[in-house]
């Protein structure tokens, strides 16, 4: 699928910034006064940016409440109902700690479990869709859970489990892509079912629907060439997982802000890479009645 940069920068820092939420309504760690105000505004510039990218990739922007109106059955809508809860419940806590440096433990845990929530119900709209073989599996969830609580360890400073946490992403995002290479093949997608015409033999497009580009052309039958996703695989896992990672564990005894905040930016550019790659190969069956898919 067409990777537009308004979904990447979605996918990459709303959901660092709710991976930050998650640890600080938790208390790890639990910042008063002015450094909770600037972990606070961090999260909540990442999060709600992120947010606001995305809707530049709707149709009708201007359009975005109805979002909220069919949370019973739309993952879309579930994700802005769970987002505002969890971002009006971590105000309330945040404002506890930055103004009365009091901790209000319940709403914490409250928020914490939300910003989760934000995270999980977004990954769902992909893995629920049918369409797309390499999201549907269960490895899409937790690939970008795993990535929020990573990103979100990092920026809030909490070193041995940022370590963990990277290790793990590091083997899901390799995991993701060597099963998801061959999900589209094991799904059993072809012209012919597609088609509905196979009972009666061998189908094959006698000629292209239409003679230019469209809307389908352009944003479900992207393609990229095999050199660059392996050149790109490689980026992704050097900068979002092996230069964090090596950052911090040969700078343990002594974590400078510098240290931490290069480890950091490593990470969003691997990061921004891999959401790149998780558009980009996502293999929509439409691309069966253009000749894009084998």
């Amino acid at each position: 699928m067409h990777p537009a940069p308004s979904v990447i920068i979605f996918n990459t820092f709303s959901a660092m910034g709710f991976g930050m939420l998650f640890f600080l309504g938790l208390g790890l760690p639990a910042p008063t006064a002015w450094a909770a105000f600037f972990m606070f505004a961090l999260a909540y510039i990442m999060a709600v940016g992120g947010l606001i990218s995305s809707m530049f990739h709707l149709g009708h922007p201007e359009r975005f409440v109805k979002a909220f109106s069919q949370w019973r059955s739309s993952w879309l809508s579930r994700e802005a109902v769970c987002a505002v809860v969890s971002l009006v419940v971590m105000a309330i806590y945040g404002a506890g700690l930055v103004f009365f440096n009091t901790q209000i433990a319940i709403l914490g845990l409250i928020g914490a479990l939300g910003s989760l929530g934000v995270v999980f119900t977004t990954s769902m709209i992909y893995a629920q869709m049918n369409t797309v073989p390499r999201w549907k599996h269960w490895s899409t969830p937790v690939l970008f859970i795993d990535l929020a609580v990573t990103g979100g360890a990092l920026l809030t400073g909490n070193i041995l489990i940022a370590l963990v946490m990277l290790a793990i992403a590091g083997f899901i995002t390799a995991y993701y892509w060597v099963s998801g290479d061959t999900r589209f093949a094991e799904s059993g997608s072809s012209l012919s079912n597609a088609t509905g015409l196979g009972d009666i033999g061998a189908v094959r497009a006698f000629e292209p629907p239409h003679t230019g580009t469209n809307y389908l052309l352009k944003e479900f039958a992207f393609e990229v060439g095999r050199k660059h996703v392996q050149k790109l695989r490689i980026i992704t896992i050097v900068f979002a997982f092996v230069v964090p990672f090596l950052l911090l564990a040969l700078n343990l005894s002594v974590i400078s802000l510098m240290i931490l905040g290069l480890a950091a930016l490593s990470h969003i550019v691997g990061v921004l890479t891999l959401r790149w790659l998780f558009f980009a190969q996502a293999e929509h069956v439409v691309g069966l009645y253009y000749g894009k898919r084998v």
